[in-house]
């Protein structure tokens, strides 16, 4: 895959943080691809200033800039979302509904999204998986399908453009998967 074959020179993409708890590598390395490819990224959380990501959901890491906060902004000022996981961290994304409404105008427009691990929670909250074909941490399939998804275990899904993986081990693929999905937009 060549730099200009996914170029996001022109895009504007929202990357979400949860105050703490956010998987850091879920965090930090779609958001480096996607800078690496030319997008312009804002991280997005409730409340500006520091957030907390942590490593295997329990160790705490870095702390990352909030830069704007879900109510401040709206799907129009973006091409783009990443939503990371972390089970703390996408609980208490799936509770704010300023970022559960963000991600649901989102992807109603028909705009791409990446979702990793746990944070398809928020697409369930955001009521935006039925009909959908999307993959995740195991433990939300149940979730998935009452939301009316279908949920499959492969290491990336791009379903016309919501682009999903299953945790840290995906990594790789998901990047690719979200690099072709946002430049295809």
């Amino acid at each position: 895959m060549s730099d200009s074959e996914h170029s996001l020179e022109d895009a504007t993409v929202a990357v979400f943080i949860a105050p703490e708890g956010t998987e850091e590598i879920e965090f930090t390395e779609p958001k480096e691809a996607v800078a690496e490819a030319g997008a312009t990224v804002d991280v997005l959380g409730s409340e500006t200033g520091e957030a907390q990501t942590v490593n295997n959901d329990l160790e705490e890491s870095d702390a990352y800039e909030v830069e704007k906060t879900f109510d401040e902004v709206s799907a129009d000022d973006y091409d783009a979302v990443i939503v990371p996981g972390g089970t703390v961290g996408a609980d208490t994304l799936r509770a704010n509904e300023d970022a559960v409404e963000l991600l649901r105008s989102h992807v109603t427009a028909g705009k791409p999204a990446g979702v990793i691990c746990h944070g398809p929670w928020l697409l369930v909250e955001a009521d935006v998986v039925d009909g959908r074909t999307l993959t995740s941490y195991p433990s939300l399939q149940t979730d998935i399908r009452n939301a009316g998804g279908e949920w499959v275990d492969e290491e990336v899904v791009d379903d016309d453009g919501l682009v999903t993986s299953r945790n840290p081990d995906d990594l790789e693929a998901f990047c690719d998967g979200i690099l072709e999905a946002f430049a295809a937009s």
